[in-house]
Formats: structure tokens, C-alpha cells, sequence
């Protein structure tokens, strides 16, 4: 029996299609395929509906859904929803993210957002963490760099107020050939001196700076160098004998206890000046002083090296020029001091505006030239310091000379001399330094070479604008009186007034 039909007839008779359904669906799909997209026309003879009827009728439908309804697939909605009759999406072999819920790509993208984030503030810490940590361990290399000395006398500071001895050296060290021969030679000075003796009382609390000038020719008790240099004699002879001997004088004559030590020599102080580009000062006539190396050759602003600026700094001969003469100012060291107060001024001034790394650095590379500070200064303490006072105005710098007498006579056998005057020198004493004088054990001498011990006073309530407004000490009127009685010298009544032919900063 033959499975097969040999009719020839057969092959021009048309097929008839196994499944009518599938083919009228696939009809239909083409024809939703090409119909036009236009809400107002019917379709097959239905009749429009609104278009409130038709939203509410397509809600929740796909494109094409009646043909693939037919073709008997469940529509994917869009946006990944679920299947049909709440069923899951099917996702077959190489589908892509897009059909996750809504909800679990957010999460992702947090997800990613938030190690981005971290990522980020990571290499941020670490960043900053170099850039500290460098700039600390270059600090600590140039602080090592700096000479340290070793005063057993220090007191110990406390977490208030504390007190710095800066000593002015006459020392050549850090100078070249060239530079020691214009600051003078050691012909014209004799030995190793203290040029400049100076007590800083630092308050930060307060932000503020009061420094306390004594006269390089005052007259003190010796105390541990009596046996060298004699009971009495002037203050800068101490100094040959190291920086702790100068600290127990201080400390025994005044009562003015000392926690630090800064010694500045020559080099230091020509190397600081040059690094920051020099300072400006404003005199008002040309000056000059043989002795120290000065000359200025015109009046007015003008910014000044290190080598300038060291000129004015010591100049105890000093002359200007006015009506076309050449006039002796006759202040000798008191005049000096006034023009160091000056440039200590101008040179704050002048590193407040330094913010070239370039340049601070090559301020903080000559401090070991010549500056030596005691062992017990740490870098923090001068990090500390350096950020407190980092807006200080140098105008709010109090500047003080212990109040002096110049004796009619020679003293002794120290020929012309100052003795400290009391009792104004106590008065401003405790204007400045308040309680935490202590008693004098080897006071000054008078004129007769006789212990003067200072009279006991009640510190003041010490506030910021009383303690500025009695910057000149009260008792000026009586100095210049006791000054005043006739003298064989040139020197003015009262150093306290200010000299117009002095150079100030500009």
C-alpha cells in the first residue's frame, strides 16, 4: 500500500494551510504594523472611542500586543515589569541589565557612587598625609640644622606668658671675607660683646609682644663673674662668659625669670634680611656712621640688605644730614636701640608678606648661619608660635628701655656709665611682666656703687588697652628732672622721646 499520492493533479492543486489561526495572526500583526498611528480613525469599522476610554483601555499594554497575543507569547512590559498573570520577566541567554527592576539598578548606582566617594576622600587622606608629613620631616631637618645651647639657668615655662633673652652678638660667624670687613673689623671691636641685650615677653594668649630694651652700658651686680670681672661693671661684659651667666645676672638683678634664649650674630641676621629681599625704612635724612658701616645717600622709603640693614642696627655714632650739615644725633646706644626696634618692626612686616615657598625657604635655610636658640626650644613650641602670631601687626610690638641715670661723675673706675633708676625702673618692671617678678637677690648699684634694691608694688589689673596706653612710663617727667643736673656729655635728658632723624618702617 503506497503512503504516497501518485496523482499527478496533486501538484497543481493548492495546499491548504495547516493552521488557519497562526496565519490570520501573523495578518493581523502586519496589519498593527502598518497601520498609522493616528488616535482619530477607526479601525475595521470600530467605531472612536474618547481618548479617556482608549488611555483607560491601553493602560498597562504594549505595542503590537493583540498580535502577539495571538502568536501566543506573553509581552514584555517595558522597564523590566513582570510577566503575564503576575509571573517574572523570562530572561533567556544574553539578556542585558535592563530588564533588573527599577529598584535594584538604584541600589547599584549607589552602590557605585558611594566606592567612588570613598575611593576619592582615600586618596585625598593620603595626599595630605604626604604633603604634611613631608613638609614636618623638612622642618625637623632645618631645626636640627640650628645650633642649640645648653642654659642650665632656663626657667621652666609655663602654658601662659613666657619670657625670651635675645642677645645681639658681635659675631663675625656665617660672614664672608668681604662682608666681615664692611660690618668692621675686630680692631675697632675688641673681644666678643653682646650688642644687644633684649627680654621679649610673649603672651599668646594675648597676641602680644613687649620687648624690654637694658642699655648695653648699664651697671649691674656680676653675681657668678664677680670673681672675673669685678663686683659691678657693665652688662655686656658678661656675655664673653656664655649666654647662662647673662641669664642668672638678669634673673638676680631684675627678677625677670627667663624660659628661652635666642642668640642672633651677625651672619644670622645678614642671611635672614637678604633671603626676604631686604627690608624698608623710611628715613627722613641721609645718615651715615663711619663706625657701623652706614650710608644712606638720599632721604625717603628705601629697601635696605642685609648688610644695610645690619649698618643701622649697630650704629651708636650716628649723623644726619640737615641744613646742609652733618648733626651727631648724641643718643649713642639709646638712639641705637629706637632704630632696632624699627627694623625688628619692618622685618615682620616684611616676612608677614612672604608667601613664596622659594623664599621662605631660603628664609628658613640661613637661620643656622648665625642664630643659636637653648636646647629646650622645641619645633613645635615654634610652629606654635608661628601660627599664632601669623596675622600679628608689628605696629602693636611694644618697644621698652629700662629707665636709666647718667651719674655726673665717672663711676668708679668704669669711666661714663648708666645706673638703673628707681623707681621707675620697678614701675615698669611690673607693667610688663605683672607677678611673675621675683625679688632681686643682687640688685643694680646706684651712682655711689651701692645696692638700690627695687621698692615692692602691687602688680596692676593688666588689660590690653591699659597695658598699651602705659607703654611710656609715667615716670619720664622725674628721670628727665634727675637727668637734667649738669654733665660733661651730649647725651639728651630723655631717651624716650621719639627723634625725628631716627628711620621708621614704610
Amino acid at each position: 500500500m503506497s503512503y504516497y499520492n501518485d496523482d499527478p493533479r496533486d501538484e497543481q492543486r493548492p495546499r491548504r494551510p495547516r493552521s488557519q489561526g497562526g496565519s490570520d495572526a501573523l495578518r493581523r500583526l502586519g496589519e498593527d504594523i502598518n497601520a498609522p498611528r493616528n488616535p482619530s480613525r477607526s479601525r475595521s469599522g470600530e467605531s472612536s472611542k474618547r481618548p479617556s476610554d482608549r488611555n483607560t483601555r491601553d493602560a498597562g499594554r504594549v505595542a503590537n500586543q493583540s498580535g502577539l497575543e495571538a502568536l501566543g507569547g506573553p509581552p514584555a512590559r517595558r522597564g523590566g515589569g513582570g510577566g503575564r498573570d503576575g509571573e517574572p520577566p523570562r530572561r533567556g541567554p544574553g539578556s542585558s541589565a535592563e530588564g533588573l527592576p527599577a529598584s535594584r539598578k538604584s541600589l547599584r548606582r549607589k552602590a557605585l557612587r558611594r566606592r567612588r566617594i570613598i575611593a576619592g576622600l582615600t586618596a585625598t587622606a593620603v595626599l595630605l598625609l604626604a604633603i604634611f608629613g613631608g613638609a614636618y620631616l623638612y622642618a625637623q631637618y632645618r631645626f636640627g640644622q640650628i645650633k642649640k645651647l645648653n642654659v642650665a639657668a632656663l626657667q621652666v615655662a609655663s602654658a601662659g606668658p613666657f619670657n625670651v633673652l635675645v642677645i645681639g652678638s658681635d659675631s663675625r660667624v656665617g660672614l664672608t671675607p668681604a662682608e666681615q670687613k664692611a660690618a668692621g673689623t675686630t680692631a675697632l671691636v675688641q673681644g666678643q660683646r653682646s650688642d644687644v641685650d633684649m627680654v621679649w615677653h610673649v603672651d599668646p594668649g594675648k597676641k602680644q609682644i613687649s620687648v624690654l630694651s637694658i642699655p648695653r652700658d648699664t651697671v649691674v651686680n656680676m653675681g657668678p663673674l664677680a670673681s672675673q670681672v669685678g663686683t659691678y661693671n657693665r652688662i655686656n661684659s658678661a656675655y664673653g662668659y656664655g649666654p647662662n651667666n647673662l641669664v642668672q645676672i638678669i634673673e638676680h638683678n631684675f627678677g625677670i625669670p627667663i624660659n628661652h634664649v635666642v642668640q642672633v650674630g651677625f651672619g644670622g641676621f645678614v642671611g635672614a634680611v637678604d633671603a626676604l629681599g631686604g627690608v624698608r625704612l623710611n628715613f627722613a635724612y641721609r645718615a651715615r656712621d663711619a663706625y657701623s658701616g652706614l650710608s644712606i645717600a638720599h632721604h625717603g622709603c628705601q629697601v635696605l640688605n642685609g648688610l644695610q640693614a645690619l649698618a643701622v642696627a649697630r650704629s651708636r655714632h650716628y649723623y644726619y644730614f640737615n641744613h646742609g650739615v652733618w648733626n651727631y644725633d648724641g643718643l649713642s646706644d639709646l638712639s641705637r636701640i629706637k632704630r632696632q626696634d624699627a627694623f625688628l618692626k619692618a622685618l615682620i612686616d616684611t616676612a608677614k608678606s612672604k608667601y613664596n615657598p622659594l623664599t621662605l625657604n631660603a628664609f628658613i635655610g640661613s637661620i643656622p648661619q648665625g642664630i643659636e636658640i637653648d636646647s629646650k626650644f622645641t619645633l613645635s613650641q615654634l610652629v606654635g608660635l608661628a601660627i599664632t602670631f601669623h596675622n600679628f601687626n608689628p605696629s602693636n610690638m611694644i618697644g621698652y628701655t629700662i629707665p636709666w641715670l647718667l651719674p655726673p661723675n665717672n663711676v668708679g673706675s668704669l669711666g661714663s656709665v648708666l645706673v638703673v633708676d628707681q623707681p621707675a625702673a620697678q614701675q615698669m618692671l611690673v607693667q610688663i611682666f605683672g607677678n611673675e617678678l621675683t625679688t632681686p637677690t643682687t640688685p643694680p648699684p646706684n651712682a655711689n656703687l651701692v645696692p638700690n634694691p627695687p621698692p615692692a608694688l602691687t602688680p596692676p589689673a593688666r588689660t590690653g588697652t591699659a597695658s598699651k596706653a602705659q607703654s611710656t612710663p609715667a615716670s619720664t617727667p622725674a628721670l628727665a628732672k634727675k637727668v637734667a643736673s649738669p654733665t660733661t656729655t651730649t647725651i639728651p635728658s630723655n631717651a624716650n622721646t621719639a627723634d625725628s632723624w631716627n628711620p621708621v618702617p614704610c
